[in-house]
C-alpha cells in the first residue's frame, strides 16, 4: 500500500470534552498522517445549526477529503486505512481482533461512557461505583489483558500505535479523571497511552481552554466531589 498525501481536515471540538474527536486525531498524529485542524466549540444547548456547517450529522468528528466528507470516527479510520500503512496491524489475526475491540468500543461501554464522561482537566472522586459500571471496568480491563498478553504489547494489538489503540486512548483520560483501578496490567497501559506526545500535546491544548459548557460541567460534577480543576480560568 503505498502512501498517498491528501489535504485533510479534521473538525473537532473542545479537546478537554470531546472523547469522539481524540479517537483520530490521536490515530493520525501517532501515524503520521498530515492534517489540518478545525476546533468548534461546544455551545450551550445544541450544536446542530454550528456543526451541520461542516458534518452531515451535526456531530464531530469529521474528516473532509477535498469533496469527501467522512463523519463517524469508525468510518474515519476506515477510510484512512484504504490510503495509509499502519492504522491497522499488519497480520491478520491481529489486524481482525483489533477490528473487533475497536467496534466494542465504538458502541459499547455505555454506562462507563455516560458516568465517567471525558474532562481532561478534572480529578474527581466518584461517590460510588455502581454494578453496571463495574461490569464495564472489568470487561475493559479482562479486554486489555487479552490484546496485551495475546499480541506481546506494549499496545493492545502489537508492537505499535493502531487505530485500536486511539479508540481507547479517551478511556485513559478518564482513568486519570476518576482514578478508576483495573485489573490485568490495565492501568499500565492507560499510563503508556497518557505519555505519548499526542496524548500529551492533547492535554496540554485542553488544559488551556478556557470554554465551559455547562450540561458537560453538570455531569463530570453529578457523578463525584471534585478534588481538582487544572484548567485555565473561564
Amino acid at each position: 500500500m503505498g502512501w498517498k498525501f491528501s489535504v485533510y481536515t479534521l473538525h473537532i471540538a473542545n479537546k478537554n470534552y470531546s472523547s469522539w474527536s481524540l479517537r483520530p486525531w490521536v490515530l493520525m498524529k501517532s501515524v503520521g498522517i498530515p492534517f489540518a485542524e478545525r476546533l468548534v466549540v461546544f455551545q450551550e444547548g445544541s450544536n446542530w445549526e454550528p456543526f451541520r456547517k461542516f458534518s452531515p450529522v451535526g456531530q464531530v468528528p469529521c474528516l473532509h477529503d477535498g469533496s469527501t466528507v467522512v463523519w463517524d470516527s469508525l468510518a474515519i479510520a476506515e477510510y484512512l486505512a484504504e490510503r495509509h500503512a499502519g492504522v491497522w496491524p499488519a497480520e491478520s489475526g491481529a489486524r481482525a481482533w483489533a477490528r473487533c475491540a475497536a467496534a466494542e468500543m465504538h458502541a459499547g461501554f455505555p454506562v462507563l461512557r455516560n458516568t465517567c464522561t471525558m474532562n481532561c482537566g478534572l480529578r474527581i472522586r466518584l461517590r460510588e461505583i455502581v454494578p453496571a459500571l463495574k461490569r464495564n471496568l472489568d470487561r475493559l480491563g479482562e479486554l486489555w489483558a487479552e490484546g496485551l498478553d495475546r499480541f506481546g504489547g506494549p499496545y493492545l494489538a502489537g508492537p505499535t500505535f493502531t487505530a485500536v489503540d486511539a479508540f481507547y486512548a479517551p478511556v485513559a483520560f478518564r482513568i486519570q479523571t476518576y482514578d478508576l483501578r483495573l485489573g490485568g496490567g490495565a492501568n499500565d497501559y492507560a499510563s503508556r497511552l497518557l505519555a505519548l506526545p499526542p496524548m500529551q500535546a492533547w492535554y496540554a491544548a485542553a488544559l488551556k481552554e478556557t470554554w465551559r459548557e455547562q450540561a458537560h460541567e453538570a455531569e463530570a460534577r453529578d457523578v463525584g466531589t471534585v478534588l481538582q480543576d487544572l484548567r485555565a480560568k473561564a
